[in-house]
């Protein structure tokens, strides 16, 4: 089984990778890549270059800005403060006397420096923490699904490529065939020994087929640009993508079951790790509303600096430190932190009926993929002497035709039966391999990673074969 290998910390500098690498001859800041493609080089490129993936890439960046945001909330803030008041001398005397008032002054300055640290508040603090970093790790696995997405879809559009251009040569094949047969039917009218009537049949054929070599290579266009956008490459100086696909239809077999292929998929797949993470946010969600009973304590510290109020001369500094405790709590907050907790325990509940529903969604996926392959596999089977048959079919009822045993219409029939037969046999070996890249994606297979999520369901599959090892 391939495997395309992907470290944490290689899926996080994704973007600074050298782009020359993997694309040759045709990098640069256009990203137009010429020449061969394999389908290893399509998907690296696809991993460095497709816009998903970088996306995903900045979420997790945005994601570590949130948990530095959050985690000052535990963390001391020092701030500086100062102001100048200029009043009318009224103001100043309170309705004093002048002597008062001029030896106050009517001007006031103050410079304060000030350190304020949470002491308590009712585990709001740590559990935001905590969600960020949940967060954070939520993003990673959005990442983690974002490249089985892509590299599945780069596979597939990859064979898309490959099953178009290989269909290109069909119609190719059986215009040839055609056109030799209307060579071969003017040969016999001017020899006069068939009507005209078999020169028009040809004539007539010929032309129906033309359409259909015509929209495989329209498709096969349509499928280059498809892939051309999937690895983040512009077009050339054409218009036309510039690379050209190189592989085969390879027939490789998944030793796996349908009940491993669906035990593998829960525990790899990371549209679930997701999921999961998403329960453990409301938990702690429950957490931050539940902090709204609780009181709030903050300590602070600093040292302040003013005029004198007892002199007009802004020269007469009074200087010195303060510290103190302050403290807050709602009593009664008209059931806002109430409502607040419903509405965070009805998420969670939420969130884990959406991971239930989320695993019966996978199971589906692997179900519905198994299955396809399999259809995939007996129609291979199925073809792979049909096209060898429907070859010979022809060649006997050209030389029956030509020995005046057989009628113009048997060739013609054969000829649509031996198309047809390459053109199965080419569409099913796609689509095997198509449906296997859907396969590997849905058991979470394609990828290969540096697991650092505490899988429940991985601990628990262990914990059930240590007592089976202990009694061999």
């Amino acid at each position: 089984m391939r495997h395309f290998s992907l470290i944490l910390t290689l899926a996080v500098t994704l973007p600074g990778l050298i782009f020359s690498a993997c694309a040759g001859e045709g990098t640069g800041a256009s990203h137009v890549l010429t020449g061969d493609l394999t389908l290893d080089r399509a998907v690296q490129t696809a991993l460095v270059q497709n816009p998903e993936v970088l996306k995903q890439v900045q979420e997790i960046e945005r994601t570590r800005g949130q948990i530095v945001e959050i985690r000052a909330q535990a963390l001391p803030h020092i701030g500086a403060a100062g102001n100048f008041n200029h009043q009318d001398r009224r103001l100043a005397s309170g309705g004093g006397s002048d002597v008062f008032t001029s030896t106050m002054g009517d001007k006031s300055w103050l410079v304060d420096f000030e350190a304020r640290q949470v002491l308590y508040a009712g585990g709001q603090v740590r559990a935001a923490i905590r969600i960020a970093k949940f967060t954070e790790d939520t993003s990673y696995y959005q990442l983690r699904d974002t490249v089985d997405q892509i590299v599945s879809q780069t596979r597939t559009q990859f064979y898309d490529v490959l099953l178009t251009r290989a269909l290109i040569t069909v119609q190719e094949e059986s215009i040839q065939l055609l056109s030799d047969q209307l060579k071969d039917q003017q040969n016999r009218f001017d020899a006069g020994t068939v009507p005209r009537f078999n020169v028009l049949r040809a004539e007539v054929e010929l032309s129906n087929a033309r359409p259909d070599l015509i929209a495989a290579k329209n498709n096969y266009l349509i499928a280059q640009l498809r892939l051309a956008k999937t690895l983040g490459l512009d077009a050339g100086r054409t218009g036309k993508p510039t690379f050209r696909c190189v592989g085969e239809f390879q027939i490789t077999e998944r030793p796996l079951g349908l009940v491993n292929a669906i035990q593998i998929a829960k525990e790899k797949r990371a549209f679930l790790k997701v999921q999961r993470q998403q329960i453990l946010i409301g938990k702690e969600q429950i957490k931050v509303a539940l902090a709204g009973y609780k009181p709030r304590i903050d300590a602070k510290a600093g040292y302040e600096l003013r005029n004198s109020r007892f002199s007009a001369d802004l020269d007469q500094i009074v200087d010195g430190w303060f510290y103190g405790i302050a403290g807050t709590w709602n009593i009664f907050d008209g059931l806002e932190t109430a409502g607040k907790v419903r509405q965070a325990r009805a998420q969670l509940e939420s969130s884990k009926i959406n991971y239930d529903d989320s695993v019966q969604k996978v199971e589906l996926e692997v179900q519905q993929s198994y299955a396809n392959l399999q259809t995939a596999r007996e129609t291979i089977r199925s073809q792979q002497k049909n096209v060898e048959q429907a070859l010979e079919a022809l060649r006997l009822s050209t030389e029956r035709f030509s020995a005046g045993a057989g009628t113009q219409l048997d060739v013609l029939d054969s000829r649509v039966a031996l198309t047809k037969a390459r053109t199965t046999e080419i569409q099913s070996r796609a689509a095997y391999n198509k449906e296997l890249a859907e396969f590997d994606r849905a058991t979470g297979t394609d990828t290969v990673y540096t697991e650092t999520f505490k899988d429940p369901l991985s601990e628990r599959r262990a914990v059930k074969a240590v007592p089976a090892k202990k009694a061999e």
